[in-house]
């Protein structure tokens, strides 16, 4: 295991619990690829910048994060945010497993991997429940938080 990355997963994590998007965003190479099942895929500064969105906007917040492995190239883990969706007021818990692929002392590819049903049922409550499952939900859900990033990085 290196312990280099892995320290640095770490130090990704433990700045996230602190809501510290600069130092999350600091772990990254400038041309880094991120994706998950709610934004897609983002590049370079549209990932420190959704991180910046999401910890400026982020209510009753807790992450929790444990199985922090990596080797010379990539790494993962295993993160828990618990936190209240503004849209809707709904507590959401997701549970979310990370891979990572290292260069150069950073993170040049992350991504998370969650269930986004499982997301959009605590969300969305009784809409997500029912319709959550659908590519028409799951572009919906993606076209809000695109927008929402779109104006954050307008607004900045």
């Amino acid at each position: 295991m290196s312990e280099a990355h892995a320290a640095l997963i770490t130090r990704f994590y433990q700045a996230f619990q602190r809501l510290d998007a600069e130092a999350m965003a600091a772990c990254y190479t400038d041309d880094v690829v991120f994706s998950d099942p709610a934004f897609g895929e983002l590049r370079g500064r549209e990932a420190g910048d959704m991180w910046r969105m999401l910890t400026t906007r982020a209510k009753d917040f807790s992450l929790t994060f444990d199985n922090v492995r990596a080797d010379e190239r990539s790494g993962g883990a295993h993160w828990v945010a618990t936190y209240l969706f503004s849209q809707t007021g709904n507590v959401v818990i997701n549970d979310i497993q990370a891979r990572f692929v290292f260069r150069d002392g950073k993170i040049c590819e992350h991504h998370d991997h969650f269930d986004l049903w499982r997301w959009s049922r605590q969300a969305l409550g009784f809409k997500g429940l029912l319709l959550g499952w659908t590519p028409l939900v799951r572009n919906a859900v993606r076209a809000q938080a695109l927008k929402g990033l779109k104006a954050f990085q307008t607004s900045r």
